[in-house]
């Protein structure tokens, strides 16, 4: 029995699931991130020149290539190791180097990008971050550490995975242009788990500055979703009261229906992301088992305070935005039932004209076919007369006995045969 035919898919999909595994990290290191993204249409981009670009960066270390058209990649380049993933919207890098600088998120340690090769970015930095990785000490290193080296007005720390580190953040832009973020390891924590912290690291500040773009954007289209709506109340307020001529607002409704669909097209796809994106971002914190570190604030408790009221206003808006679209729709649902009654009544009014206006052309009728009844006869008698003239002197009758004898028989010969023609035309 020959054996059965697999899916041609089917290798493929059940590798993805393990194309990209977390780093297995040991502490002291550092990990310098970067996070790519081109400014409009990211999803559409030639993710070629996304692909060209990493090149360019491993020809500069003499490393290998990734295969055409991947995804992901990940390999040494000089004593550094390399992770990069292409994503929809944007590629990120990660270089992940032993051991850490003396002076605590050295700027240098993000030289392991060249100036030259950034300025040749086929996009914008969306985030950059770098990773201080020690041993753990104690809490007073840890707390001094946590104090020097952050904002404390905004820090976040937190006891992760049962304990294997304490990782720390201010979400802050230091004056080299990059985030901060310290972990310390437990002595019993394995490699895996280290990078896996990392890596969720990243992953955290890359989806939260993903899903500020909504925020971003919900501010652009503030000022003209306000006039849309004061637009759009008051051709409502006109349809009620009837101050405008319902053509007039219709063609507004119409007009502003237009301007709202155009909004909900611009935004719907940045929308949809700013929800996966905030999705990610939770389910990353949680899965990470937070536990207080003495009594400061948590990397939940810091996106419910500051990240979280973001979100809101995207959702928020987004509501507001498809409020706005229905109540448009549905007012000129009404004001063209409103038009499509009005002009029924009108036509309803024009019928009746045209019946009166034809009841008068029936009596106009009427009356021309008792006058041309009398011109007929008139001319009828005339004729008769000539005819019977010569008879005057047999029956001793004068023209004017004869004449008068006929009168009342042509008439009425002539207003039967008038009738008859109309019966025949009816």
């Amino acid at each position: 029995m020959p054996p059965i035919e697999d899916h041609p898919l089917r290798y493929e999909l059940a590798n993805e699931l393990h194309a990209r595994p977390f780093p297995s990290l040991s502490a002291p290191c550092t990990a310098a991130y970067l996070a790519i993204k081109q400014p409009h249409d990211a999803a559409k981009r030639d993710r070629g020149a996304d692909l060209a670009h990493l090149v360019a960066l491993l020809d500069r270390y003499g490393a290998g290539h990734p295969q055409p058209g991947a995804t992901h990649y990940s390999g040494k380049i000089g004593r550094h190791v390399l992770k990069w993933e292409s994503h929809t919207e944007f590629v990120t890098y990660t270089v992940f180097t032993e051991g850490v600088s003396t002076r605590p998120f050295d700027p240098a340690d993000f030289e392991v990008f060249p100036a030259e090769w950034l300025a040749a970015s086929p996009g914008m930095r969306v985030t950059s971050a770098l990773i201080r990785v020690t041993p753990w000490k104690n809490k007073e290193q840890t707390r001094e550490e946590t104090d020097q080296w952050f904002v404390s007005e905004s820090v976040a720390v937190a006891r992760v995975l049962d304990d294997a580190a304490v990782m720390a953040g201010d979400f802050r832009i230091d004056t080299a242009g990059h985030l901060r973020f310290s972990v310390s390891v437990a002595p019993n924590t394995g490699a895996r788990r280290i990078g896996r912290i990392v890596q969720r690291l990243c992953e955290i500040e890359t989806y939260k500055s993903m899903s500020m773009l909504g925020f971003a954007r919900v501010r652009e289209m503030g000022r003209q979703m306000g006039e849309t709506d004061s637009q759009l109340s008051r051709l409502i307020g006109d349809m009620t009261g009837g101050t405008q001529p319902a053509e007039e607002t219709l063609q507004g409704l119409l007009h502003v229906s237009a301007e709202l669909e155009s909004l909900v097209a611009q935004s719907s796809f940045r929308f949809g992301a700013t929800a996966a994106y905030e999705q990610i971002v939770n389910q990353r914190i949680s899965v990470l088992r937070e536990e207080r570190f003495e009594g400061r604030q948590t990397f939940a408790e810091f996106m419910m305070r500051r990240y979280e009221p973001a979100m809101r206003t995207v959702r928020a808006t987004k509501e507001r935005l498809d409020a706005m679209a229905d109540r448009a729709m549905r007012a000129g649902e009404l004001l063209r039932t409103r038009v499509d009654v009005e002009r029924s009544a009108q036509n309803q009014a024009l019928l009746e004209s045209m019946d009166k206006r034809a009841d008068l052309q029936l009596r106009l009728q009427r009356t021309v076919e008792g006058l041309s009844v009398v011109a007929i006869s008139y001319y009828a008698v005339s004729l008769a007369g000539y005819l019977l003239y010569p008879l005057t002197g047999v029956l001793g009758l004068s023209k004017g006995m004869i004449t008068a004898a006929v009168t009342l028989p042509v008439v009425a010969l002539v207003w039967w045969m008038v009738q008859r023609i109309r019966k025949k035309l009816h």
